[in-house]
C-alpha cells in the first residue's frame, strides 16, 4: 500500500516508496521516449532537423518553470532536462541519418 513520506516510520518503508516512484518515473520516461521516436518519424518526411533550438529552449524553460512550481531546484532539474534533451536529439539524429554535431 502506498504511503506518504509522513506515514513512513522506517527506512525500509521509505526505500519501498522511493523504489515505487523510481519505477513510475521509468514508465514515464519510456512513454516519453515513444514520443521522441514518433517525432523523428514525423520530422523525416517534413524535412525537419532533430535539433530545433527554439523547441530545446522551450522544453528547458518548461522544466525550469515546472520545477519551481513544484518547490524544486530549477537549476538542477533544468540540467537533468538538458541531458534528456541531448539524448533525445542524438537518438533522432540517428533515425534521421544526420551526422553528429
Amino acid at each position: 500500500m502506498q504511503k506518504s513520506p509522513a506515514d513512513c516510520a522506517s527506512m525500509a518503508e521509505i526505500r519501498v516508496e522511493i523504489d515505487r516512484i523510481d519505477q513510475a518515473l521509468m514508465a514515464l520516461f519510456q512513454e516519453r521516449w515513444g514520443y521522441i521516436g514518433r517525432a523523428a518519424a514525423i520530422k523525416k518526411p517534413a524535412g525537419l532537423k532533430a535539433d530545433i533550438p527554439s523547441r530545446v529552449d522551450e522544453v528547458r524553460l518548461n522544466a525550469r518553470r515546472n520545477a519551481g512550481l513544484a518547490g524544486l531546484d530549477p537549476d538542477f532539474y533544468e540540467d537533468i532536462w538538458a541531458r534528456l534533451i541531448q539524448h533525445s536529439i542524438e537518438h533522432e539524429m540517428g533515425i534521421l541519418g544526420e551526422s553528429g554535431q
